[in-house]
């Protein structure tokens, strides 16, 4: 089989191994810049070159068969090392360019990211930005990211990790709602109190709280809260608890700009959350030995931005 014949035969290997990872047709296509019927047709073409199916279709995912999976097996470390590769060779151009996916949560890129992307981008005019809100966890690899800014603990050991800045989290409520229920003076009192949640998969939920006791181990108090309102977004929890419905716990990035007399409280302010958002913002991205320079370029801006945190008092 002469190069000629084989080029096609390669391109669409190559659009296997993408497949594989996504588990999608149109995840692939997105990810390859091309359609979703193009990666059909390229995939039938594929099957019909190799004289075997290589993938299992059904109504709600895309699998490989044996065969499929083989060949990717074989094929998919030789791809990625000439994507790593290429990325190095451009870099050699010196001006950073291409397109860098990020995936950030709603209420912080909204607040803190967005109003800095137009300066980024006049600075750097060949890159490109797609930013995806969104407060669930991506599949950096499957959906075909290049970052993600996460709260965290700490980062997996799977992936490249940059500090971005300190992070915490705050439980507020309205001066209407303290006025009519009281303000707790202990952790163990929110157990009585409409208390707004995010939403998780469990269907109870509890707060960890912790408070400095000098040269004493450190206080600890677990409690189970409940309440009228869960949410998977910190701002429409923040609204409503600037709309008297409970106490809210949040991160400092959504509260910040809030924290006024008229507006949030911050309560039981000697006592730190533990354990429910990370305590510092990290922008992730699967292990790989060479960061582009795109990529790069945008890590850098968000620490420079964020750097500062976020100003909550108490």
């Amino acid at each position: 089989m002469s190069s000629h014949s084989t080029a096609p035969v390669f391109a669409d290997l190559h659009l296997l191994t993408v497949l594989a990872q996504t588990r999608s047709y149109t995840q692939a296509a997105r990810r390859l810049g091309i359609s979703k019927a193009s990666v059909s047709m390229r995939i039938g073409d594929l099957e019909r070159a190799a004289g075997v199916p290589l993938v299992r279709r059904t109504t709600r995912s895309v699998g490989l068969t044996e065969a499929g999976q083989q060949l990717v097996d074989d094929t998919q470390a030789s791809f990625a090392r000439i994507e790593q590769s290429f990325s190095s060779v451009k870099d050699l151009a010196g001006t950073p360019r291409g397109l860098v996916r990020v995936s950030a949560p709603v209420a912080l890129g909204r607040q803190h990211i967005a109003p800095t992307l137009a300066g980024f981008l006049r600075r750097h005019p060949e890159i490109r930005l797609e930013l995806d809100l969104s407060d669930r966890f991506v599949n950096l690899a499957q959906e075909g990211f290049d970052l993600a800014i996460r709260h965290a603990q700490a980062p997996p050991d799977t992936h490249v990790a940059w500090v971005l800045c300190e992070s915490r989290s705050v439980l507020v409520a309205s001066p209407d709602y303290l006025r009519r229920r009281g303000t707790p003076a202990h952790p163990t009192e929110l157990a009585s109190h409409d208390c707004l949640l995010y939403l998780r998969d469990t269907a109870g939920q509890s707060w960890s709280f912790e408070r400095d006791a000098g040269r004493k181990p450190a206080e600890r108090v677990i409690v189970a809260v409940n309440g009228p309102l869960r949410a998977n977004n910190s701002e429409v929890l923040r609204e409503a608890v600037l709309g008297g419905l409970g106490l809210g716990l949040l991160p400092d990035f959504t509260a910040a700009g809030h924290l006024k007399p008229r507006s949030l409280v911050p309560v039981l302010p000697q006592w730190r959350p533990r354990g429910f958002f990370g305590e510092r913002l990290y922008a992730i991205r699967p292990w790989a030995p060479q960061v582009p320079r795109a990529v790069q370029c945008f890590v850098d801006h968000l620490r420079e931005a964020l750097a500062p945190g976020f100003a909550v008092q108490g």
